[in-house]
C-alpha cells in the first residue's frame, strides 16, 4: 500500500470470485470451497480465498453458448456494463474451472454432471491452449450462466499498487462433479463450513482478506445452499470500497456504512 496521497491510484482490474457451495453430504449442512493459495504468489500470497481471478483477453462469451440471464440483467445486478458483466460470467466458469475443476458449463438441454474429459480439457486451458469460449464450443457445450448468482462487489482501495474491481458470485457445485486441489496456486483446498474458517480465523490459524472474512459471516447466516441462492437473488449490491486508516505498523480496514466492522492487521 502506498503512503503518498498524491499518488495516483491504479485502474482496478476486472475480476471474479465464485462462492462454490454445497449441503456437506450427510448432514445437509452448510459448506464453501475455500483454497489456502501458495505463500509465496505475488498477490494473496498464504491467503485462505474462494476461487477466482481476474478476467482474461479470451473471457468474451459466445452468445449463442450462454444460457441463463442475459449479460444486461447480470450487469444490472453488478452495476457494468453488460460486455463486461458477460466477461466476468465467462472468467468466473474460467476461473473455477481452472482452479478446483468444476465446470458450469453443460450440452444444451442437459445439466452439468460428470465429464470424462475433463482433466485433458483443464489442463489446455490453464496452459492457454485453447480459450474457455473455444473449449465450449469445441465440445458443443453451453456456457449455464444461469447457475451463478451475484453476491457482492468488492474494489480495492485506492492507494493499493494492485487493485482489482471484483465480482462476487454464488454458485451450488453440480451434482456428479468433484471440488479438487489439483492447482498449483493452493497448497491446501477443501470444503469448510463457514463457522470452521471463521474459528479458524479466530484462531489465527487462516489468513483471510477482508472481502472474504466479510463474506463468510454473511454466508454464516444461512443454514444452506438453498437459503444462500434465495438470499443471493434477493440481495441489494452496492460496489465496496474499503476505507483504511495506517497507525505505524497497524493497518485499519472499516466498511463504508458499517463503522462497526473492523479489520486489523499488523505491516512488517
Amino acid at each position: 500500500m502506498s503512503d503518498d496521497p498524491a499518488a495516483q491510484p491504479v485502474e482496478p482490474r476486472a475480476a471474479a470470485t465464485v462462492l462454490l457451495i454445497r449441503d456437506e453430504p450427510g448432514t445437509g449442512d452448510l459448506q464453501v470451497f475455500l483454497q489456502r493459495r501458495v505463500a509465496g504468489m505475488a498477490f494473496a500470497g498464504g491467503m485462505t480465498v474462494f476461487p477466482g481471478g481476474g478476467v482474461s483477453a479470451g473471457d468474451e462469451p459466445d452468445p449463442a453458448r450462454w444460457r441463463g440471464p442475459e449479460p444486461e440483467r447480470f450487469g444490472a445486478r453488478l452495476a457494468q456494463p453488460a460486455d463486461l458483466a458477460a466477461a466476468l460470467v465467462t472468467a468466473a466458469v474460467r476461473e473455477t474451472f481452472e482452479e478446483c475443476g468444476v465446470l458450469l458449463a453443460a450440452p444444451a438441454g442437459t445439466e452439468p454432471g460428470r465429464l470424462d474429459a475433463a482433466a485433458t480439457w483443464r489442463d489446455d486451458l490453464v496452459a492457454r491452449r485453447i480459450t474457455l469460449p473455444g473449449l465450449l464450443a469445441a465440445h458443443d457445450l453451453e456456457l449455464r450462466a444461469d447457475l451463478l448468482v451475484p453476491w457482492s462487489r468488492w474494489i480495492t482501495p485506492p492507494r493499493n499498487p494492485k487493485r482489482y474491481d471484483t465480482a462476487f458470485l454464488v454458485a451450488r457445485v453440480p451434482d456428479g462433479q468433484v471440488a479438487d486441489d489439483a492447482t498449483t496456486e493452493a497448497v491446501e483446498a477443501r470444503w469448510w463450513s463457514p463457522a470452521e474458517a471463521l474459528s479458524g480465523y479466530e484462531d489465527g490459524d487462516l489468513e483471510l482478506m477482508p472481502p472474504t472474512l466479510r463474506t463468510l459471516q454473511e454466508l454464516h447466516r444461512h443454514d444452506s445452499a438453498g437459503e444462500v441462492l434465495a438470499a443471493a437473488a434477493a440481495r441489494d449490491i452496492e460496489p465496496i470500497t474499503p476505507e483504511v486508516r495506517r497507525e505505524g505498523r497497524v493497518v485499519t480496514i472499516t466498511l463504508p456504512g458499517d463503522p462497526d466492522w473492523i479489520y486489523e492487521e499488523t505491516t512488517r
